[in-house]
C-alpha cells in the first residue's frame, strides 16, 4: 500500500455566494480572523502527511498563488525592523509544502476539477480537500488525517461524512452503508442532494476525500449533468462498482466559509478562541445583542 503524500485542493469557483467581495478576491483567501481559509486547508493537508499539493485555480485567481510565494521586500522589511514573529510566520507559509497549480479554464463542476489532477496523482492515492471549507478536528488527527487512517487500514477510497439535520439533507451528498468498525461505513449508497423524504439517511459528505487512482477512470465513465458539469458524487458512485468505498464519520466540525452566514459565524468562533481577542470581543458581542434586543438585559 502506497503512503499518502499528495493532496489536491479545488479552488477554481467564482464564490458567488460571497459577492461583491469575491469579485476581486478569491473566496479561498477570505480571512478567518487574520489567516486565509486556504492556508488552513493547506496546513491540514500537510499535517495529514501531504508533501506535494496541487491547487486547482481558474483565470483571475492568481492571488492564490502569490500567497504561498515568498514576498521578498515584505520579508526583508520585517526582518530589518525586528518583527521576528511576523517574519517567522511568512517563512512558514513559504515552506509549508511543494505547491503546484493548474488551471480549470471552464468551470464544469467539481468532478471536472478533480480530473485535472490525474497526471499529478499518477498511480498514487491522494487526498482531496475543498478549498473554501475549514475543518476543526476533535481528534489528535486532522480530519484529512482521519481519512488517511481509514485508507491505511482498508486500502481503498474514503469519503468524509458528518451528521446534518434531516431538513438540510437536500443541500448535500448523502451516504449510507454498513458500519464495519466504529465511525467507518462501507458505502452502498451515495445520493447528491436528495429530497428529505428520499434521503437514505443524514450522513452528509463533508468536503474531504481520499481517492485511489481509480477515481480518474470513474470520472471518464460518468455522463455530464446540468450545465455540462461533472459531479464528483457520480464518479464516487461509479467507483463503488469497481472497488469498496468507505465513509468515515469524522470527529470534527465543518466551517463552510463560502456563505456570509458561515463566514461570520466561523470568524466569531475562531476569534473567541484567542486570548487576546476573547474578552473584548465577547463584551462587544453581548453589547450588540442587548442593543438589538436579541439578548435580554
Amino acid at each position: 500500500m502506497k503512503k499518502v503524500t499528495k493532496a489536491v485542493i479545488p479552488a477554481a469557483g467564482f464564490g458567488t455566494r460571497m459577492l461583491p467581495f469575491t469579485k476581486a478576491v478569491p473566496k479561498e483567501l477570505i480571512p478567518l480572523v487574520d489567516t486565509p481559509v486556504l492556508q488552513y486547508v493547506v496546513q491540514e493537508a500537510v499535517d495529514s502527511g501531504a508533501e506535494d499539493i496541487l491547487v486547482i485555480i481558474s483565470p483571475g485567481k492568481e492571488a492564490v498563488t502569490r500567497h504561498f510565494f515568498p514576498a521578498v521586500e515584505l520579508e526583508k522589511r520585517l526582518s530589518e525592523s525586528g518583527k521576528d514573529a511576523l517574519y517567522a510566520q511568512m517563512q512558514k507559509i513559504n515552506n509549508l509544502a511543494n505547491i503546484k497549480y493548474v488551471y480549470q479554464y471552464e468551470l464544469n463542476g467539481l468532478g471536472d476539477a478533480v480530473s485535472l489532477a490525474e497526471d499529478f496523482a499518477g498511480s498514487d492515492p491522494c487526498m482531496v480537500l475543498l478549498g473554501d471549507t475549514v475543518m476543526d478536528s476533535f481528534s489528535s488527527l486532522p480530519v484529512a488525517g482521519q481519512l488517511v487512517e481509514v485508507y491505511e487500514k482498508y486500502g481503498s477510497s474514503v469519503v468524509a461524512l458528518t451528521e446534518v439535520a434531516k431538513d438540510k439533507v437536500s443541500s448535500y451528498g448523502i451516504g449510507a452503508g454498513q458500519e464495519i468498525s466504529p465511525a467507518v461505513l462501507k458505502l452502498d449508497t451515495l445520493v447528491e442532494k436528495p429530497r428529505p423524504e428520499d434521503a437514505p439517511g443524514n450522513l452528509a459528505v463533508a468536503a474531504r476525500y481520499l481517492f485511489t487512482p481509480g477515481i480518474f477512470k470513474a470520472l471518464k465513465q460518468i455522463s455530464r449533468g446540468v450545465n455540462g458539469e461533472m459531479q464528483l458524487t457520480d464518479a464516487v458512485v461509479e467507483l463503488m462498482g469497481s472497488e469498496p468505498v468507505f465513509g468515515c464519520r469524522i470527529a470534527g466540525k465543518r466551517f463552510d466559509l463560502g456563505s456570509a452566514a458561515g463566514f461570520v459565524a466561523a470568524n466569531v468562533e475562531f476569534a473567541l478562541r484567542r486570548p487576546e481577542l476573547q474578552e473584548i470581543l465577547g463584551r462587544q458581542i453581548i453589547d450588540i445583542l442587548k442593543e438589538k434586543n436579541i439578548l435580554k438585559q
